[in-house]
């Protein structure tokens, strides 16, 4: 709305803009027949309102002049289109009100304005003429009256008022005393006409408003209008409160950034100037070369012209603290003692002598020729024969710094090479994080479960760690981060996996594999001993001679308790073991110091493992065979069976595919060379052969079963004895080749444990035998064959089972 009190003219005459008569508008009039009529823009006049109008237009000012000197009466109408400078008479809404002529003002512009007052409305019923104005016959409309005591209408007035009074407050343009102004407005259509006269909505809904009759229905309307504005009103002044509020607190805080940076200067420690000059100085003191110097120059160039409020500048300032934090060129001198080195490894770990001699030869060409590209190490074999631990104790012999990063369930390629600096929270890869926290560049640097890599969209993991272990590109690793060469070819890596099988061959090919197999029964008994058992007496506070394992009680802890080529589950069954006496000892509680099988069985309980024995040779088609499992190898026995049929062949006990094309091959080589055993090739038809392998929950696969097959299913046929206290390994050919197998050093353990002393291999086996040390062969006699024929004739006796089937 737009109100004003008086207008005060030249003369000092004051014009009330509301009449001291507020019902003199519905006086009947006595009106001409034609009046002129005036063109309005952007406004409509109301019957009983006061408003001051700018004359512009030639046309209008002479209308306006003549009229004044006559009776001051003439015709408003508003215009369709405001821009229209010229309107015709198509261009005018056809309601309008008639005027009376209150006041002409010239102003000192030249600008003629014109208060005119509305006296009553008309619609136009014919244009007469349009020159030198509009001249037209009108007929005065009257107003339908409401009826007094109207409640609803008088609900409406109120309504009316109040709301007129709340725009006014939220409006900003509006002077206050128009509230007052309102308040006093006693007759209600002339603070009908006066509200819609003032209110802020478009020419069109003014000029609806003007043409509805009903008095009440124009109230009901008006009200409709002025919910709209007090709704966009508030929210107008919500938006300009927010906006304001949040100027005030960047006002706010720049003030108090601007006085702390006075009072910074004036003591003379402005923080970031004090940032800066402090990585200025740090960088002088790196070793650095000259392009990463450069590159620091610059980006700290870059930093001084950032705002210190941007979030850009804690960007930068992170970004070359990472450069500063980096041991650039950083190496810790290794111990060449390689007599220390050699008794801090036997110290440290039992057996593992592959691993110890590779890592003593390093050090040797280290001490000759001063300087080597550090090897990469990859340690595989079963969970718990020390792989891990066995970094530590490399860095610990070498004098070097130790890191251990786990590469289990790895998905993400950035966690190797970093995201680039201007991701948000952007950080290195763990390569350089974890070198920026042994602040050395040449450290022993374990990645451990490498096999456990995983790969999905967001990359893959071993692709990026080719670059990490390829000695001839380490040495310009790239972070996408530091976006920067380092130098990792001083950086000895250990790698740790448990089945290389998974791992890309790309990957394997950059690594020097040394297989880490698990311990026989006197080694675990000696790691018992020298690490195992004092490590968790000293974990469980029992002190030197209150408790001691003899060996035959470690003997049983590793038999019966255990099933494992490592010693993982054996010190878990020690920790079992101190934490049982040290209730005992906590309680004061009696109890045997020097532990015996039935203290020990008190405490452990039932046997969980039964050894796995050598079962004898009093049944036709049973054949002890030897195999590799995750945690070592271990003994398994092939049964055959016949039964009369039409020469069916069943396999049971969880076999692979592999495990059963073994025997498909056994069972055909069989028959096609059946003369040699004596056997009629009719029986093949007349006889079911059912083989199985005992311990059916567990899957069972691979080709290393094949000559125990064969040997089983010829028992079977033949009825002869199999050879007492003998085991196999092998695959076999449909031409009765024996080929190699794997894991040869786990099956000999196996095969130990289970009091085996003869066993069948391949001739081509016999490289695997000679690596290893006699200690795990004493007791046993290998029998190295290269086709079926050689494997029979030693397994088979000439001797038949008591009671043998007649197989014809």
């Amino acid at each position: 709305m737009a109100f004003s009190d008086i207008i005060n003219n030249a003369d000092s005459e004051i014009i009330p803009i509301i009449p001291t008569d507020e019902s003199d508008f519905q006086k009947d009039l006595s009106l001409p027949e034609i009046l002129p009529i005036l063109p309005l823009r952007n406004t409509v006049l109301f019957p009983g309102v006061v408003i001051p109008i700018t004359v512009g237009r030639q046309k209008s000012v002479q209308l306006i002049k003549e009229t004044y000197a006559k009776d001051k009466f003439l015709g408003c109408l508003s215009q369709l289109d405001a821009n229209i400078e010229n309107p015709l008479e198509s261009d005018l809404y056809r309601v309008g009100t008639v005027a009376q002529i209150v006041k002409i003002l010239e102003m000192p512009d030249g600008v003629t304005t014109v208060i005119i007052q509305g006296k009553r409305r008309f619609s136009l019923v014919e244009m007469i003429d349009s020159e030198p104005y509009f001249k037209a016959k009108v007929s005065v409309v009257n107003e339908n009256p409401v009826e007094i005591g109207n409640k609803e209408f008088d609900a409406i007035i109120g309504s009316l008022k109040d709301m007129a009074i709340k725009v006014i407050k939220l409006s900003g343009n509006i002077p206050p005393e128009a509230s007052f102004a309102i308040k006093n407005i006693d007759d209600p259509i002339f603070l009908i006409n006066l509200i819609s006269s003032n209110t802020d909505v478009s020419t069109d809904d003014k000029q609806k408003l003007l043409e509805i009759d009903d008095i009440h229905e124009r109230a009901v309307k008006l009200l409709e209008f002025l919910t709209k504005e007090i709704q966009m009103l508030e929210l107008k002044n919500e938006v300009q409160t927010k906006v304001k509020s949040e100027m005030e607190q960047q006002q706010r805080e720049y003030m108090l950034h601007q006085q702390m940076k006075t009072i910074q200067e004036e003591l003379g420690s402005n923080p970031v100037d004090q940032e800066i000059e402090e990585m200025k100085a740090a960088s002088k003191e790196m070793k650095w070369d000259e392009s990463v110097a450069e590159v620091f120059k610059k980006e700290i160039e870059k930093m001084q012209r950032i705002n210190p409020a941007s979030p850009d500048y804690s960007v930068q300032s992170n970004y070359l603290r990472t450069i500063l934090d980096l041991p650039w060129n950083v190496y810790t001198k290794d111990n060449f003692d390689l007599k220390n080195a050699g008794a801090i490894l036997d110290e440290d770990h039992f057996g593992l002598e592959k691993v110890k001699d590779r890592i003593l030869e390093h050090i040797a060409v280290l001490k000759l020729k001063g300087d080597l590209k550090s090897p990469i190490l990859c340690l595989y074999g079963p969970p718990g024969v020390g792989k891990t631990s066995l970094g530590k104790s490399i860095a610990r012999a070498i004098n070097r710094k130790y890191i251990r990063m786990s590469l289990g369930g790895l998905h993400d390629e950035a966690e190797i090479r970093g995201h680039r600096k201007t991701y948000i929270g952007a950080l290195p890869g763990r390569i350089l994080q974890n070198i920026k926290k042994a602040k050395s560049s040449n450290p022993v640097f374990v990645l451990d479960e490498i096999d456990k890599i995983g790969s999905d969209f967001r990359g893959d993991p071993s692709s990026a760690l080719l670059e990490v272990l390829d000695p001839e590109q380490n040495s310009t690793f790239h972070d996408n981060y530091l976006d920067l060469d380092y130098d990792l070819s001083k950086v000895m890596f250990i790698a740790t996996a448990n089945n290389i099988s998974g791992i890309s061959p790309a990957l394997i090919d950059r690594m020097e594999l040394i297989d880490v197999s698990g311990y026989i029964m006197e080694e675990k008994v000696e790691i018992a001993k020298r690490h195992l058992i004092p490590k968790q007496l000293e974990a469980h506070g029992i002190k030197k001679g209150q408790l001691s394992f003899p060996k035959k009680i470690i003997e049983i802890l590793i038999e019966s308790y255990t099933r494992e080529s490592g010693v993982r589950e054996l010190d878990k069954r020690i920790a079992k073991v101190c934490r049982a006496i040290a209730k005992k000892i906590a309680f004061n509680d009696k109890y045997v110091k020097k532990l015996s099988p039935e203290s020990l069985h008190e405490i452990m309980g039932s046997v969980k493992y039964l050894k796995n024995k050598y079962q004898g040779n009093d049944y036709a088609g049973v054949v002890t065979g030897l195999a590799w499992t995750a945690v070592g190898g271990q003994i398994l026995f092939i049964e055959t069976s016949l039964s009369k049929g039409k020469g069916n062949l069943n396999l049971t006990g969880n076999l692979g595919d592999v495990m059963k094309e073994s025997a498909v091959i056994a069972l055909e080589y069989l028959k096609g060379h059946c003369e040699n055993l004596n056997i009629n090739p009719e029986v093949f038809n007349k006889w079911n052969v059912h083989i199985h392998v005992p311990e059916g929950a567990i899957p069972k696969d691979g080709p290393s079963a094949g000559i125990t097959m064969i040997t089983s299913l010829a028992s079977a046929f033949t009825q002869r004895k199999v050879k007492n206290n003998l085991a196999m390994t092998g695959e076999i050919t449909l031409r009765g080749r024996i080929l190699p197998v794997g894991g040869i050093k786990e099956k000999i353990l196996a095969a130990k444990r289970a009091g085996i002393r003869e066993i069948i291999l391949s001739e081509d086996n016999n490289k695997d035998i000679e690596e290893i040390k006699d200690i795990y062969l004493k007791g046993l006699k290998f029998h190295f064959v290269s086709n079926i024929k050689e494997v029979l004739d030693i397994a088979l006796l000439q001797q038949k089972i008591d009671n043998p089937k007649k197989i014809e």
